[in-house]
């Protein structure tokens, strides 16, 4: 798993992707950040909070190429043969882009470091709002990994994760359009962005974590059962 984990991080450096993906986010991140602290406001987590939207453009580029660029180049094959576990395939690649994920919101730390050198405000917040947004993120990268196993087209796997990721995300925006009060219920509660929003608002709440814990997980085990069909096929 650590050669795969290695292996995928490095790759995400040898072209622009990486680079692109960081400089979009510490961009925004710091366009919201300097617009808030010009506000007089000391809250960190509003900052992450409102870069939910700008994940739903990032996260596809990040997954697409995590197994449908591997298929297109025919090395899935040499994946496959090599002394790994699938879940430790599938696990490194996770990690590698789970990482590039936490690296894009690294700048939120420099940014408490410094509302903290003017106002004695407790870190509990950004802590929390930060856990909210790893956990978010880790379950659309996990969602971006299974579609980019079904698919050997980069651009499918980026437009159907670009879907998902809107659908999965604001789902409670979607519920309105049903008349159907049960759906609409449903729709409102698996609302990504309502649940990670929870943690902006210094909630803990072991359900929410447990919630995106168990997306990743499902996610992960369906990717597992993807590449090994392909495997066989």
């Amino acid at each position: 798993m650590t050669a795969i984990f290695k292996r995928e991080f490095k790759s995400y450096f040898l072209n622009p992707i990486g680079y692109i993906v960081l400089a979009v986010n510490f961009f925004f991140l710091s366009v919201y950040f300097t617009y808030l602290y010009s506000l007089g406001s000391a809250a960190i987590e509003d900052v992450i909070a409102s870069m939910h939207f700008i994940q739903v453009f990032t996260m596809p580029v990040i997954t697409m190429r995590l197994f449908s660029d591997e298929r297109k180049h025919k090395t899935d094959q040499v994946l496959f043969t090599a002394p790994v576990k699938l879940s430790g395939i599938v696990l490194g690649k996770f990690f590698a882009a789970f990482c590039l994920y936490a690296l894009c919101l690294s700048p939120t730390l420099i940014f408490e470091i410094i509302i903290l050198s003017h106002v004695k405000i407790s870190i509990l917040p950004y802590l929390y709002s930060l856990l909210g947004s790893l956990l978010l993120g880790g379950a659309l990268i996990s969602i971006g990994m299974f579609i980019s196993s079904l698919t050997e087209s980069v651009v499918i796997a980026a437009v159907m994760t670009l879907i998902t990721d809107i659908i999965v995300l604001f789902a409670n925006s979607f519920a309105m359009l049903f008349g159907n009060d049960t759906l609409s219920n449903i729709l409102s509660k698996i609302a990504f962005v309502d649940v990670a929003s929870r943690f902006s608002v210094q909630v803990f709440s072991i359900p929410d974590v447990v919630y995106f814990l168990s997306i990743i997980a499902a996610f992960l085990f369906l990717s597992v059962r993807s590449i090994d069909r392909k495997r066989w096929a």
